[in-house]
């Protein structure tokens, strides 16, 4: 395989199973001086079941400054570099952003060499719209969390985003709260011995027991566009419970997202509510 000089690889490597790895991407690796790995300890594993034998560069947020600079120097000096990450398509949600742009600067030539996806292999068995927005992880703290979350429940097409298994039971409430009336569905383990997938309505979710293990790939379904009549008696219900918490403008868009029906109706539902209160 012939490859080009002055050039940075990016490729994808197995989220899980190590067969997955593609044919092009071993023939890189092969031949590449020097592989950029986000943890060595972690890539090493990969290589050697390849019986890929490279010098590795050690690539993450703490040091990617310093060894973007490295990199750059490596490749105009007419080495092959690639970048791997520790599972997956590098870049998305992982280090690298720096290297890309620095690349791009500096005029040298950035090859994507494309292979497996938590993303892309979520979607595709989830069942739920093709048109999607992909997210990365969500905030750790409940403030940032609801501030995120806001802004995604009004997108109306289906969205993919990452959590820490043994967190999820911390995003369960925020997530009754903003997408009510979806769907979701969780991947775990993908391609692995043990991988799952749980489908479940959003309103219906309870708190897993047992702690759950890894990394999870969570797709929301698009929003239903079905035409609703307007319920005031539940209207009612969602608006004394988010007026206890939000003003009458974010209670009005957050009933508005999650049922799709008249915002002139929930607005004045609420203002009466909100004044009956205030009485």
């Amino acid at each position: 395989m012939k490859q080009q000089l002055n050039s940075l690889y990016i490729v994808s490597t197995p989220i899980g199973n190590l067969d997955d790895i593609t044919l092009r991407a071993i023939e890189v690796l092969k031949h590449s001086d020097i592989i950029i790995c986000e943890d060595t300890r972690h890539s090493i594993k990969l290589l050697n079941h390849l019986e890929i034998k490279k010098k590795l560069i050690s690539y993450h947020k703490f040091n990617e400054k310093r060894q973007t600079l490295e990199v750059i120097k490596h490749i105009n000096q007419g080495k092959i570099l690639s970048l791997i990450s520790d599972a997956g398509t590098p870049l998305l949600s992982d280090p690298g952003r720096l290297l890309v742009n620095e690349c791009i600067k500096n005029k040298i030539n950035i090859v994507p060499i494309p292979g497996a996806s938590s993303i892309t292999s979520a979607m595709c068995v989830s069942g739920f719209s093709d048109q999607f927005l992909f997210y990365g992880f969500l905030p750790k703290t409940e403030n940032e969390l609801n501030k995120v979350l806001k802004d995604l429940s009004k997108i109306s097409f289906s969205i993919v985003f990452f959590i820490s298994a043994k967190k999820f039971n911390f995003y369960i409430k925020s997530l009754k709260n903003y997408f009510p009336d979806r769907k979701i569905m969780i991947g775990r383990e993908i391609t692995k011995i043990h991988e799952t997938f749980f489908r479940e309505e959003i309103k219906n979710l309870k708190l897993f027991k047992n702690s759950l293990k890894g990394e999870l790939t969570v797709v929301i379904s698009e929003i239903n566009n079905k035409i609703k009549e307007f319920d005031d008696k539940k209207i009612s219900i969602q608006a004394r419970k988010y007026l206890k918490k939000y003003s009458l403008k974010d209670t009005v868009d957050l009933i508005y997202q999650s049922e799709k029906i008249n915002k002139k109706k929930i607005y004045q539902l609420c203002l009466k509510i909100k004044n009956e209160k205030n009485n």
